[in-house]
């Protein structure tokens, strides 16, 4: 595929499967397959989200996806995007300390969109209200 597209993989939560719960959702091995693959970007669990999933073990997999030359994209896909503001600065705190290149909060809120106030709230965990506010108030037409 070359230039012409990012290739994102990874695991953000086990959906029901047993076997694939906790710290054993997402591994090593299953990092190199997908960058061996072609996975330009690894998606992992935000530390919190599942059972298992510390900062610890999410900024070993994180760096582990680094040192084979992906980004990494930490996700909270387990409705807790919809959760109080300060699980969401927490969660966005962990990630940013866990290693994470970009940042995923999933839809769960009213009419499938994270919360807004979580958006925000996220977005001003990981950089700060001016960096937000500049964000916010840019044209995507520039």
């Amino acid at each position: 595929m070359g230039d012409k597209l990012v290739l994102v993989t990874g695991k953000m939560h086990g959906a029901g499967i047993v076997r694939e719960s906790g710290s054993a959702l997402l591994t090593e091995q299953d990092i190199a397959l997908f960058i061996d693959n072609g996975a330009d970007v690894v998606l992992v669990p935000a530390p919190g989200t599942i059972p298992g999933m510390t900062v610890e073990r999410v900024a070993a997999l994180i760096d582990f996806t680094h040192q084979r030359g992906a980004l990494a994209m930490t996700a909270i896909g387990t409705s807790q995007e919809g959760a109080d503001r300060e699980t969401i600065r927490q969660m966005a705190l962990m990630s940013k300390m866990a290693g994470a290149d970009i940042h995923h909060i999933g839809d769960t809120g009213y009419a499938g969109l994270a919360l807004p106030e979580n958006i925000f709230t996220y977005s001003v965990a990981i950089r700060g209200v001016r960096h937000t506010y500049s964000r916010m108030a840019r044209s995507v037409n520039r």
